[in-house]
């Protein structure tokens, strides 16, 4: 890779991390008592413009944990019927270890140093994928613990929205609402809109910043 490219690489974009798109569809809003009843997770890439893409994605539905609540508000909101045979459901052990695997990969292919999340509503979907993670006794957990890329505020800095599907909408992406509050179509819609927020920023000339691309390129940057 040239000294001109190096600052188009994903691991220089976001300082060593490596962002993965996650949505969980739950059964109440207690990470530690609520069941986790869907998860997806979509990867990103950089092409060599520099330009932000959504890459794989992994989907499961998760059968809800021994003693967890299912509130039936909460089923009501997102649709799911945690005893339909059909949702061809897997513990959430087979779920995170599956995601975590997929992240792993990406982190040694992109020379990354760690995963962050980037989520709608970020602390949400961290609560819930930590929480699931440690009943599952998954110790190489991939993931910052804290730090997040929350596209809520991120949209509401850019676009003056912060609803997931007003988001899209005024970034002139399509939004299926029949579809919503599935995590596979809300995690891909975030990863897109994710990538877009990115990509509008370095159109705009925000990135690469004037200092990094002068000091890549050997030279001093200009004092005027």
């Amino acid at each position: 890779m040239s000294e001109t490219n190096s600052l188009n690489a994903l691991n220089q974009r976001f300082r060593g991390f490596y962002p993965v798109v996650i949505d969980v569809e739950t059964a109440g809003f207690n990470a530690q008592t609520d069941a986790l009843l869907e998860i997806a997770a979509t990867t990103l890439k950089m092409d060599e413009e520099g330009w932000l893409h959504r890459d794989q994605t992994l989907h499961f539905h998760v059968e809800p944990f021994e003693g967890a609540l299912l509130h039936p508000e909460a089923l009501a909101f997102t649709g799911i019927d945690p005893s339909n045979p059909l949702r061809g459901a897997v513990s959430e052990y087979e779920a995170l270890h599956a995601i975590f695997k997929m992240v792993r990969k990406g982190i040694k292919d992109h020379h990354c140093n760690r995963a962050i999340m980037v989520a709608h509503n970020a602390t949400f979907d961290l609560n819930f994928m930590m929480a699931a993670a440690g009943r599952a006794g998954l110790k190489r957990n991939p993931f910052h613990p804290f730090a997040t890329f929350d596209t809520a505020a991120l949209s509401g800095l850019v676009l003056g929205q912060t609803v997931l599907a007003k988001a899209c909408k005024a970034a002139g992406m399509d939004f299926d609402s029949t579809q919503a509050h599935s995590a596979l179509y809300d995690t891909e819609q975030t990863a897109t809109l994710f990538c877009e927020l990115v990509n509008r920023w370095k159109r705009l000339g925000g990135w690469p910043l004037p200092l990094a691309a002068a000091d890549d390129e050997g030279e001093p940057a200009s004092e005027e």
